[in-house]
């Protein structure tokens, strides 16, 4: 049996993913590691020449695009270790970072859920950890009135990161939790096809009695955006629908139309302007696509909107 369970969820993560196996297979009691790699249909050839692997190694492969959080509950279901770790293929795991996360989670009865410290490419810690999010903040970022200070931002970006902490999120690119947890929340919420499936699941664990922590030793290189940067349009579609559903989930059905008038009026608008003042008509293509396709949702997500 292994001592943890490590869930990959790859959409077209190319020389990403080999990475991100090679610093698996590079970590600490790697024998004791089982890996699953989901494969969201992707079209790169990606699986092919993976590197050799000294631990239990499996492939899931969707036919369609699942999205992220379906994806990582087909992984976890595959497994039998007390703790999973959710890690996305742009991060690479330094060597002692999986027994030092897993031997802290697990030694802790009261902590449900860790995530790693995230060094971006520069070599500074990355902000991570975020604030859960509440409904006037929620609107206020859509007319970004975080960048003048009226609203907090979302992310923690004026702490460094590099003290441990609890924290009210976890980013999703190294979440690691307790299996018994996992299954008692129902894992993710599939209603989330990317984005927000991580803030939702930090919340339900801090609302079972569990805490959320940052650990600043164990660390992990992270790229950020390594797969979602090829699909701007669609990114940006995700956040958008994502932060409306959440808000329709926990705030109620008055949060989620706020937002999704904001999303209209506030966000898109706003991106579409900066788009243009930086004279790249094809990101303002991209904010535009990102818009019909909101517009062309919206009788898809209204149900769980009027449900609220």
């Amino acid at each position: 049996m292994s001592d943890l369970d490590v869930v990959i969820v790859n959409w077209n993560g190319g020389a990403l993913l080999r990475d991100c196996l090679a610093g698996l297979a590079a970590s600490e009691g790697a024998d004791r590691l089982a890996v699953t790699v989901v494969d969201n249909a992707s079209t790169d050839a990606s699986l092919d020449h993976l590197p050799a692997l000294p631990f239990p190694f499996r492939v899931i492969r969707n036919a369609d695009n699942l999205g992220f959080g379906r994806a990582c509950n087909q992984g976890a279901a595959a497994g039998t270790a007390p703790a999973i770790l959710f890690l996305n293929p742009d991060a690479r795991v330094e060597p002692d970072a999986l027994p030092r996360a897993r031997a802290a989670l697990l030694g802790e009865p009261g902590w449900g859920i860790v995530g790693a410290r995230l060094v971006e490419p520069d070599g500074q810690n990355a902000r991570s950890c975020a604030r859960a999010p509440r409904p006037l903040a929620m609107l206020g970022r859509a007319f970004a009135l975080d960048r003048i200070g009226l609203v907090p931002p979302h992310f923690l970006r004026d702490w460094d990161h590099g003290q441990d902490r609890a924290v009210d999120q976890v980013m999703g690119a190294f979440l690691m939790i307790r299996r018994d947890l996992f299954a008692a929340l129902g894992g993710f919420d599939e209603r989330f096809f990317v984005y927000y499936e991580d803030v939702d699941l930090c919340l339900r664990a801090r609302q079972a009695g569990y805490a959320v922590r940052h650990l600043a030793g164990p660390a992990a290189r992270h790229l950020g955006q390594g797969t979602t940067r090829q699909a701007k349009a669609r990114r940006l579609f995700y956040i958008l629908r994502s932060e409306i559903l959440y808000a329709a989930k926990h705030h109620g059905r008055l949060a989620a139309l706020g937002l999704t008038a904001a999303a209209f009026c506030g966000q898109i608008p706003l991106r579409l302007a900066q788009a243009l003042a930086r004279r790249s008509i094809t990101e303002a293509g991209e904010v535009l696509r990102a818009a019909r396709l909101l517009a062309a949702a919206l009788p898809e997500i209204a149900p769980a909107i009027l449900r609220a």
